[in-house]
């Protein structure tokens, strides 16, 4: 199946303001889109992207004084299948994780697994190990944590989240996250297009989404503790420890953000006339 992505973004600035951006599909997905995936500006200024220290794409840029639009519109190739399951998929012994996971076992400024250390053994130490273990944590966090746009925060933690019960997708990851690190299971944030492919559609306007990732049986698995069900059509954007090393837009001074909308919707085949 072929997916339609884009954004359209703006903002209003009253000075030059240098901007980060974290807009384009992520590397592992690059191999899959059928159109440029380019991040257009208008006014046109010049855009310089590198790779961070976690594997995703950033654009930066300078944007003058007045209003600035950020956009793209591209297309891409997926399966059509919902995300892979594996019940069997094992724990890692810490021991035998590779180096390279290990820094995804650790606090960071989201998920403060210091402070639920106790909590997630209470409640997950007699679980199975692997992926029945994972998934009793999102059981969890889906079943205990409400879900709304008025509970947005954006200092609230994980800890905030499981004192309080509710948030946005990004607080279940993040909660769900803090859980998986304290039963010594790397987990890291992820952010990306899911449209409403293969479920009901949502009457709330497209977003950008949050899920997570965990590392059993030598791969990357996701997970989302919001939805929690397999989903068809995720396009992965940008992974770090959380929230904070994924922000779509970063701005060094004064932007107002005027409008925002994202387009993820399945392309149907064209069928000949008879």
């Amino acid at each position: 199946m072929q997916i339609r992505l884009g954004y359209d973004i703006r903002f209003q600035n009253n000075a030059d303001v240098p901007f980060i951006a974290m807009l384009s599909v992520h590397p592992s997905r690059q191999k899959d889109l059928r159109e440029p995936d380019f991040l257009q500006t208008d006014p046109q200024v010049r855009v310089e992207q590198y790779i961070d220290v976690f594997g995703n794409i950033c654009s930066r840029f300078l944007a003058p004084p007045g209003d600035i639009r950020l956009s793209s519109s591209s297309l891409i190739e997926d399966s059509g299948a919902p995300d892979p399951v594996c019940f069997q998929a094992r724990q890692h012994p810490l021991m035998d994780l590779p180096p390279e996971t290990l820094r995804f076992l650790l606090a960071s400024r989201y998920c403060e697994t210091d402070l639920l250390s106790d909590t997630a053994i209470g409640l997950f130490g007699n679980t199975t190990p692997g992926w029945p273990r994972v998934q009793a944590i999102v059981d969890w966090v889906h079943n205990y944590v409400t879900f709304g746009y008025q509970f947005a925060r954006p200092t609230k933690t994980a800890l905030d989240v499981f004192r309080e019960r509710q948030g946005v997708c990004r607080d279940f990851q993040h909660l769900a996250i803090s859980f998986c690190r304290c039963m010594n299971i790397p987990a890291r944030y992820a952010t990306g297009y899911l449209g409403d492919i293969g479920v009901p559609a949502s009457p709330a306007a497209m977003d950008f989404s949050a899920w997570f990732e965990v590392y059993l049986d030598d791969r990357w698995w996701a997970f989302d503790a919001r939805h929690n069900q397999p989903r068809i059509g995720r396009v992965l954007m940008a992974v770090g420890y959380d929230a904070a090393d994924v922000a779509l837009t970063t701005s060094f001074g004064p932007a107002m953000l005027c409008s925002f909308s994202v387009v993820t919707d399945e392309v149907k085949p064209i069928t000949a006339a008879a």
